[in-house]
């Protein structure tokens, strides 16, 4: 018998490291690994956790956890992973650079930008499917988009 908590973290944790589309498939998950969990238990600790739904580049939805560490960096394989697969466009207007993404998906964008500590970017804020990069006053929007535009692997103009 495994304690909330334990669950909790498991599901994180299986969340973190894989595509989980539907409850069903993460009950069968958490199965596979030892845990008992009713749908409703699922729902609860997904609540908890503050999951959502977003929706990936090929139009699949997925759970996904909103990831508050600001001191962990991503590894560059990491963000151009997640910039190939979730920046659909990028424009510029200083300071501001605006990254357009499927809907429920700037803020795992916006997450990934943040934690890689990339060169000119002072932060980020993200809606639903559009987020906002303002760039540092010593780097220009401009190049800061053709980075991320790099990243991502988008033509540059």
């Amino acid at each position: 018998m495994s304690s909330k908590v334990q669950r909790q973290q498991l599901i994180a944790k299986i969340v973190g490291s894989q595509k989980v589309t539907s409850q069903p498939m993460l009950r069968e998950l958490l199965k596979k690994k030892g845990i008992k969990a009713t749908q409703a238990t699922v729902s609860r600790d997904l609540e908890d956790l503050g999951a959502v739904k977003v929706r990936t580049a090929t139009g699949e939805t997925t759970y996904a956890l909103p990831e508050f560490e600001p001191d962990r960096l991503s590894p560059p394989d990491q963000l151009k992973r997640v910039l190939a697969e979730w920046v659909a466009d990028v424009q510029f207007n200083e300071p501001i650079v605006v990254v357009r993404t499927p809907p429920g998906c700037a803020h795992v964008v916006a997450s990934a930008l943040d934690r890689s500590r990339l060169q000119g970017l002072l932060g980020t804020v993200a809606g639903d499917d559009t987020m906002l990069c303002v760039a540092n006053s010593n780097y220009s929007a401009k190049r800061l988009a053709r980075d991320i535009k790099n990243l991502a692997g988008i033509d540059n103009d």
